[in-house]
């Protein structure tokens, strides 16, 4: 490790990585108590340059305190190198999954490098290496932008519209729109999920209002009309709560489950055990459900389906 002036570092990877302006906040508290902590990685560049891959918030804290000088590590000489490394090791570092696909797409499109290649290169099979590149193949330039520039929450994307796309087959352009209308509002997961599903799911004049920026009354609208269970009996309260939940981790559990990074005896042995209690149940699961669905489905009444 070494120290080199923040004024011969390349910021042409920041794109690849999502900006947080809450973690900055932090990050700038902790660095003028403690100073800059961990290094800053980079490749060095032939020209005496040094070309920044991770550490891009500590480089942006460093800039707004006016720290010329900061602490380097290299991660070799040639940028292709420097990402397979960052990638490898990611699993202790705090890269996404969505910064892990930008990087490796960088390979794929710029480098030219193919998917079993980068696999073999990074020390993961193809099919992680696969699910990163489908990840950022099916996310437009829209969303992609409004994500890493940290106008709009990637776990929303992931776990919201992601779920919208594949179940409800919803077009990129509806998402985008979507996304566009909602982003840089500092608005909470659940209430982006609210207003989704609202989005997706509800009437021709919810989507406008939504569309032409009436997030205030959008979210007012589906709040009240999800409000209506308080007329409910406890029972019916409970057992509303209880669908809620289930369909919840249901969503969560699909979408984690081809995730690479379960590797661990202790893991699999009791995700064995677990999955295949849940698949015992899942026949007389499904029937009940059905049978509720079946009971209620046509019921009349003037709240707003979510």
């Amino acid at each position: 490790m070494i120290s080199v002036e923040i004024s011969s570092i390349d910021l042409r990877y920041e794109c690849c990585r999502v900006k947080s302006d809450y973690a900055e906040k932090l990050l700038i508290d902790s660095i003028l108590t403690h100073g800059i902590r961990e290094p800053l990685q980079g490749v060095d560049a032939e020209d005496g340059g040094r070309i920044l891959l991770n550490g891009f918030k500590r480089f942006r804290c460093a800039g707004k305190l006016g720290i010329g000088i900061v602490p380097w590590q290299s991660l070799g000489n040639d940028a292709s190198v420097g990402i397979l490394e960052l990638l490898r090791i990611s699993n202790a570092k705090s890269l996404t999954i969505l910064e892990q696909a930008r990087l490796i797409d960088e390979l794929q499109s710029v480098q030219g490098m193919c998917c079993s290649d980068i696999a073999l290169l990074v020390e993961r099979s193809r099919a992680w290496v696969s699910v990163r590149t489908g990840i950022i193949k099916e996310m437009s330039c829209c969303v992609m932008d409004k994500i890493f520039s940290g106008q709009f929450p990637a776990y929303a994307y992931m776990y919201t519209l992601r779920r919208f796309m594949r179940i409800n087959r919803v077009s990129k352009k509806d998402v985008d729109d979507f996304v566009c209308a909602v982003a840089g509002r500092n608005l909470s997961l659940r209430d982006i999920d609210i207003l989704a599903n609202g989005y997706f799911k509800g009437s021709d004049e919810l989507r406008g209002q939504i569309q032409n920026g009436d997030i205030a009354w959008g979210l007012e609208e589906l709040k009240a009309s999800s409000a209506g269970t308080t007329n409910c009996t406890q029972p019916e309260q409970n057992m509303l709560k209880d669908l809620s939940i289930t369909q919840k981790y249901m969503q969560r559990v699909a979408s984690k489950s081809s995730d690479m990074r379960f590797k661990s005896t202790s893991f699999k042995a009791q995700a064995e055990l677990l999955s295949g209690g849940i698949l015992r149940q899942l026949h007389v699961f499904e029937k009940a459900v059905r049978e509720l669905h079946d009971r209620f489905g046509q019921t009349a009444g003037n709240i707003q389906s979510l």
